[in-house]
């Protein structure tokens, strides 16, 4: 049967883009972005070096760190780096930009890159900077001081604002983007082999020889695929942990399924084939998501491990009904004899592991409608994975365990089943006998929680849980936990560090777009003075920068009216000016305009702001440069993300655009950083409403499949309160709301829901009119299964602590936060609300103890504390 679903492999998709991952589709920021991209085409990756003087508290700006920085950039410059068979460097692969030198009349070269940085005063040449005597005057003709300000870190100037030192600076290189020759798109990712290989062999290889070769100055960098490396490496170096943990499960398996002694009661061999039923319904799952068209995302990958989770419960509550239900020794049992026990185990257990598996499966696919495609692809693999886990478990497993059982009762060993062991067999002639944890159950832990003052002390201890977790839930924030994903050692977090300390004014890019050529001549004086508008936008929503500086305001309509009204128009045209000093007509303006803003006029540095036609007669589109503010709040000792001032902040600059009827009527804000922010959006909403739903599907499954309204109501509502505890703990630990914390809740729900409904249909399978009595009954049969595959979970998440990864830590915690909670309301706080509030047993269920026996049982409970 698996072999038969993995045809469905050929239909196997991968997706690594971010905004198809974590971000909603069909969304406000879509649709702004296929609308700047229609007119912005040429996307570029961004690779930056950050320049410090070897002693932190000395300037940069001395001759010496200046010609190592400088030769430093010649490296990565005239790297050559092959792939498949063609020569590339910098200057072949960078974003055309023009005018990137000091120089008026240099264009071709590095000077034809976009390359930010204050080297261009020298013209990227070594031997120009050799020749310069006073570094820091050149320097003072970079332009005004918000323009050093934006380019430097931590700048010293003197009262008539004359550069004097500075402690950073910043060398950016953007390279044109090749993903779609690659063919990404269609793969769903956003490989770019050309790029990455000269940034890995040019770009990475030099900056990290920069201790040894470069002893003036210290450097942070980013490349345009650090983020990718750094996250992908934090995974894969982390494998070791997950293997770790599959042998931790397997040798507890062995050891609680059986006697951990190989011999008479042993079970490895059934741990194994427990693993096995894991490992077929993982082929087999995702075989059919594969061939149903779900892609496979990076979160993916936990999936086998939990469905090894869900699957060793499974084990361990089919082992422990078939094992209650021997009644005479293994050596009278003939082989029809044990099918009967295995079909009287199934209708036992089989009901139990069907309620569960139908609510973990309705409460996966309720989140496989999410409005995030990460999330729904994950729960859709989930879901059909959980029914295969369901189907193997009940015949595969079962059926093994049979087999396993005649091997037992006819003395052979397990590995080699064809041997037969010289001892003979020890066996219970008396049948099943109660092992340890049953006996707890029974003797200690029931009297203890189901007495007056235990039932008092258990309601009262939730009660305040519950209200811990009421607050923790309504303070829990949604963030960027984009940096949480690099490793704490990595270079990555360095850079990003750094960037914070001396560029912490540095935002996130925004762009105001405005089509419609002859509109934009109509409404020239309104968009040349957006400057005006734009003050006092800082300190509040939109948070918009102050237009200081080219870096936080670049509008090529006010530089043009600037250029014109101090220069004319000789050389740009040489067109009628009125006296307003624009020029008189339509057709003037837009020669005037191209001349202004080509690679070759003087205003070179908006060249990249116009969109024109393919004839280059007519203008579509220009956009204005704009800057956030930084948007981001302390976390203990790092800085994240204000996601909540980030959703504000786009949410006002739509207001404040769409209020500007005064513009030209079609307009629209963009920014990169908008698709991350609509899921910022989404996320929230998801988080509840999918847990909602998921809880609603749930209490109804339970109902159907317990067939008892109050048992189903107790049940559901047990499950509702660990969610909200969950919740809490999360905000207490500083796990926020986000992509994979989303997730591990949805799992939340399956799991903890598997803790209490077998619990809860225990009960409702025990007879009697004490409910007290009904309740310890249940859990001296159940308890000790539910406890087992609680731990045998526990024990491997724990493992995952130490991971490096942020994916596999968060997933730890909050497992380990599910486990407790799920287990701990399973198994102290429904046993009380059912003593308390169940209904009557089924009428097929379990005949009660003696009268005499409850009565004793009635009177230990009363004694007992």
């Amino acid at each position: 049967l698996t072999a038969l679903c993995g045809v469905g492999f050929m239909n196997w998709s991968t997706e690594n883009r971010a905004d198809k991952l974590w971000v909603p589709q069909n969304t406000i920021a879509e649709t702004e972005t296929q609308e700047f991209q229609s007119y912005y085409q040429s996307t570029s990756r961004f690779n930056d070096v950050i320049v410090r003087a070897s002693s932190d508290s000395s300037s940069v700006l001395t001759k010496a760190a200046l010609l190592d920085a400088m030769i430093m950039h010649q490296f990565i410059e005239t790297k050559e780096v092959k792939v498949e068979d063609e020569t590339y460097t910098f200057t072949s692969l960078c974003t055309k930009f023009g005018g990137s030198c000091a120089s008026d009349n240099k264009f071709d070269g590095v000077c034809s890159c976009f390359i930010l940085s204050i080297l261009k005063m020298w013209d990227y040449d070594l031997v120009t900077l050799l020749n310069d005597d006073d570094v820091i005057s050149t320097l003072n003709g970079y332009g005004k001081r918000e323009d050093l300000e934006a380019v430097l870190g931590k700048p010293v100037f003197d009262e008539n604002d004359y550069l004097l030192s500075a402690e950073a600076f910043k060398i950016s290189y953007l390279i044109e983007d090749r993903s779609a020759e690659a063919g990404s798109d269609e793969a769903g990712t956003e490989a770019d082999p050309i790029n990455e290989a000269w940034e890995e062999e040019a770009f990475l290889a030099t900056v990290e020889s920069v201790p040894t070769d470069f002893p003036s100055i210290n450097v942070d960098y980013f490349a345009g695929r650090s983020f990718s490396d750094e996250f992908g490496g934090a995974i894969t170096g982390d494998l070791l942990l997950v293997q770790i943990s599959y042998a931790v499960v397997f040798i507890f398996l062995g050891a609680n399924l059986g006697n951990f002694k190989c011999g008479t009661g042993s079970r490895w061999t059934m741990s194994l084939a427990a693993l096995v039923t894991v490992v077929l319904s993982v082929g087999a799952g995702f075989g059919i998501s594969s061939a149903l068209g779900f892609f496979f995302g990076p979160v993916h990958s936990l999936l086998p491990f939990i469905l090894l989770g869900i699957g060793v419960d499974d084990a361990f509550v089919i082992v422990n009904a078939f094992n209650r239900e021997r009644k005479v020794s293994r050596s009278s049992e003939s082989n029809a004899d044990i099918t009967k026990r295995a079909a009287r185990a199934l209708a036992r257990a089989g009901a139990s592991i069907t309620v569960t598996s139908a609510t973990d499966l309705v409460a996966f696919s309720i989140s496989a409608s999410s409005s995030l495609p990460a999330l729904a692809s994950f729960c859709a693999y989930a879901a059909i994975g959980i029914f295969f886990l369901w189907l193997f478990a009940s015949t595969f497993f079962t059926a093994t365990l049979v087999i396993d059982e005649r091997r037992q009762r006819d003395n052979r060993r397990e590995c080699l089943c064809f041997l037969t062991r010289k001892d003979p067999i020890k066996d219970d002639s008396d049948g099943f006998k109660e092992g340890f944890l049953s006996r707890y159950f029974r003797n200690y832990h029931a009297p203890a929680i189901l007495s007056k003052v235990g039932k008092g002390v258990v309601i009262l201890l939730y009660s305040g849980l519950l209200a811990f977790g009421i607050w923790g839930a309504l303070n829990l924030s949604v963030e960027d936990t984009q940096r949480s994903f690099i490793p704490n050692d990595s270079y990555l977090t360095g850079y990003l560090n750094t960037a914070d300390e001396y560029y912490p004014s540095t935002g996130i890019s925004l762009y105001f777009v405005f089509e419609n050529g002859s509109e934009i001549y109509e409404k020239r004086d309104e968009l040349a003075g957006l400057n005006t508008r734009l003050t006092g936008l800082s300190e509040a929503a939109p948070f918009i920068a102050e237009p200081v500086s080219q870096e936080a305001y670049r509008n090529v309509m006010t530089g043009l009216y600037s250029y014109l009204k101090e220069n004319g128009s000789n050389d740009v045209g040489g067109v009628t000016l009125g006296d307003d000093f624009w020029p008189t007509t339509e057709a003037d303006f837009l020669t005037t305009l191209f001349q202004f803003a080509s690679y070759e006029g003087p205003g070179r540095d908006y060249a990249s702001d116009l969109s024109l036609s393919s004839d280059f007669t007519t203008l579509e589109a220009f956009r204005v440069k704009l800057e956030y503010v930084k948007l981001t709040k302390p976390e203990g000792n790092n800085v994240i993300d204000d996601s909540d001032k980030q959703i504000e902040a786009m949410d006002k600059t739509r207001e404040l655009l769409k209020g500007w009827d005064d513009l030209p009527a079609e307009r629209f804000p963009y920014s990169e950083k908008f698709i991350a922010i609509e899921g910022f959006k989404a996320i929230r909403k998801e988080l509840f409403l999918n847990v909602g739903l998921a809880l609603l599907a749930v209490s109804i499954i339970v109902f159907i499949t317990v067939a008892s309204p109050i048992t189903s109501i107790l049940i559901t509502v047990n499950v509702a309160f660990c969610i909200i505890e969950i919740l809490g703990f999360m905000h207490v630990l500083g796990i926020a709301i986000d992509s994979v914390s989303v997730i591990n809740i949805v799992l939340a729900v399956g799991l903890s829901i598997d803790y209490s409904a077998h619990v809860g249909h225990c009960f409702m399978m025990k007879g009697g009119d004490d409910k007290n009595s009904r309740a310890l009954e249940a859990l001296a049969d159940i308890g000790a299964a539910v406890m087992n595959g609680a731990l045998t979970t526990f024990l491997a998440v724990v493992v995952l602590l130490f991971s490096s990864s942020y994916v596999f830590v968060t997933l730890a915690i909050q497992f380990a936060l599910t486990v407790g909670l799920g287990v701990t309301h399973g198994l102290i706080l429904l046993p009380v609300l059912l003593s308390l509030l169940g209904p009557k047993a089924f009428s097929s269920a379990e005949l009660p103890m003696e009268e005499s026996s409850s009565t004793d049982k009635e009177i230990t409970f009363e004694q007992n504390p």
